[in-house]
């Protein structure tokens, strides 16, 4: 990993990792695990972090709009959610630079393929749970979003 491009993203989540190993797997693509038996691939984290992005995103709107039925709720939190919004958010940190990919990923663009810098960054804030639990979550999504 890129020890300045690593300090860098730390620095604009707002969080330093104490495990590195663990950010290693959140940067870590399928495609990449695949063809370098055996690291693991960061889809567990990012399974991890999309609850953990969605709970902080609902307690925001439920305490920013206290009286905005769940009809106004759901399609808000949806739109913070979504997968364009989160590759965004990633294309801003930077992560398709430090993503590790497969060679044929690599090849095809996928560095700036919106499913893998969405689930990177889901990934990420995996991560961050296990190792800020939601207070950090909140804190890392503060910092992305101008709510």
């Amino acid at each position: 990993m890129d020890p300045v491009g690593v300090a860098e993203l730390e620095r604009r989540l707002g969080h330093r990792f104490r495990d590195p190993a663990r950010l290693e797997r959140a940067l870590t693509h399928a495609s990449y695990a695949n063809e370098n038996p055996p690291t693991s691939d960061h889809e567990r984290l990012a399974l991890l972090g999309d609850a953990a992005l969605g709970l902080v995103v609902a307690e925001h709107l439920f305490a920013a709009d206290p009286g905005a039925p769940v009809g106004v709720l759901t399609p808000r939190r949806a739109e913070l959610v979504s997968g364009e919004r989160l590759a965004r958010w990633a294309a801003e940190l930077d992560l398709g630079a430090l993503v590790r990919l497969g060679r044929g990923e690599e090849q095809t663009g996928g560095r700036r393929r919106e499913s893998i810098l969405a689930t990177t960054l889901e990934a990420l804030l995996g991560a961050i749970y296990l190792e800020a639990g939601l207070e950090g979550v909140r804190r890392v999504v503060g910092r992305l979003t101008l709510w």
